[in-house]
């Protein structure tokens, strides 16, 4: 239980409103707001005061792993001494190393709350890359087809210019918010250290979260699976109409667009939790590793992009070429193990 949880609850067992602590402890109503909201944390002082204040002592409230209905009520006056809520922790500075950064309340709550609004932008973003040829597939197709009386340059040009519009606002939306991200970048990148009750909160965050984040997951894939569906059912109908032909492969990614959104927004946000918590591959130790591997990643997607445009707009074939991005993905993974052999070998 953090700090947080442990305000609210002593509060309303002692019958008491916001704005009768915060007279009680001469602050202002929306400071205990924040405190219960988890938005900032009280300073020593004032930790010191709210202990007094419900006769408790100040490990109860500073000690994550106490819960409140485990303990009595056992306020002393100097309890705080000789109990340091860092304690056996070795900062950077006494190991001979840089200090961490701290990542205060206010930052981490921050961070969330842009990296929420960006995961969905930068999800719409892939989504339109993935949605960009869907027009050209059908203008052409329906034109061929007779179905539609427009000459093949035209639908051709009109089908391209779309495309390109499409990419350009799914570039935008990645440079807008790449920007927007700068700030927080050091949390993903570097070794961090966070304020007391950011990493309670981070994993209170992350045990809510959970549950949506494997049904968006679920979800995603499952789409992704199915997209095929639409062609099985043009190999079973045993069609050669260039019409139904383009139709199913435009639902096919429509699907994977859904699927990949659903994907990639939901691991933006986890992703987020995990770098404040300094968790799985944003542990200190992968930091450093990715750190060292961010120029030869960046060459490998720049490379993966310009291979794609350069092959679809050579052959046309903008309805097959979107599988170098699947290929790209575990090409990624696969050259990401194969960098992590050559520095353990340094």
């Amino acid at each position: 239980m953090i700090l947080a949880e442990k305000i609210t609850l002593l509060r309303k067992k002692a019958g008491m409103s916001q704005e009768g602590l915060a007279e009680q402890l001469g602050v202002s109503r929306q400071s205990i707001s924040k405190w219960e909201s988890a938005q900032s944390v009280p300073d020593l002082k004032r930790i010191l005061d709210i202990a007094e204040c419900f006769g408790v002592s100040t490990d109860v409230l500073l000690k994550d792993e106490i819960e409140l209905e485990e303990t009595a009520p056992v306020y002393s006056e100097g309890s705080l001494g000789g109990t340091d809520a860092g304690a056996g922790i070795t900062s950077g500075t006494d190991m001979g190393m840089p200090p961490l950064r701290e990542v205060t309340m206010e930052e981490a709550n921050g961070y969330l709350a842009l990296k929420a609004v960006s995961a969905g932008r930068i999800a719409l973003g892939v989504m339109l890359c993935i949605l960009s040829p869907v027009v050209l597939i059908l203008l052409g197709a329906t034109q061929e087809a007779g179905l539609l009386s427009i000459a093949e340059n035209q639908a051709a040009g009109i089908g391209v210019l779309i495309l390109m519009l499409m990419v350009g606002a799914a570039v935008a939306l990645f440079v807008y918010y790449g920007m927007k991200m700068k700030p927080y970048e050091y949390i993903a990148r570097d070794p961090i250290e966070t304020a007391y009750g950011v990493h309670g909160m981070v994993a209170e965050r992350v045990t809510n979260y959970q549950p949506a984040h494997t049904r968006y997951m679920v979800i995603g894939i499952l789409l992704c699976v199915l997209s095929c569906v639409p062609l099985f059912f043009t190999l079973i109908l045993n069609t050669e109409n260039v019409a139904v032909i383009a139709l199913a492969v435009s639902l096919l990614l429509v699907m994977i667009s859904i699927g990949v959104l659903l994907i990639v927004r939901t691991n933006i946000i986890m992703e987020a939790l995990h770098a404040l918590m300094e968790e799985g591959e944003f542990s200190r130790e992968n930091k450093n590793e990715n750190r060292r591997n961010e120029t030869a990643m960046g060459i490998y997607w720049m490379s993966a992009t310009a291979i794609y445009l350069a092959v679809s707009f050579l052959t046309n074939r903008w309805d097959i070429t979107w599988v170098i991005w699947p290929v790209a993905g575990v090409g990624c993974g696969i050259l990401a193990a194969v960098l992590k052999v050559i520095r353990s070998k340094e």
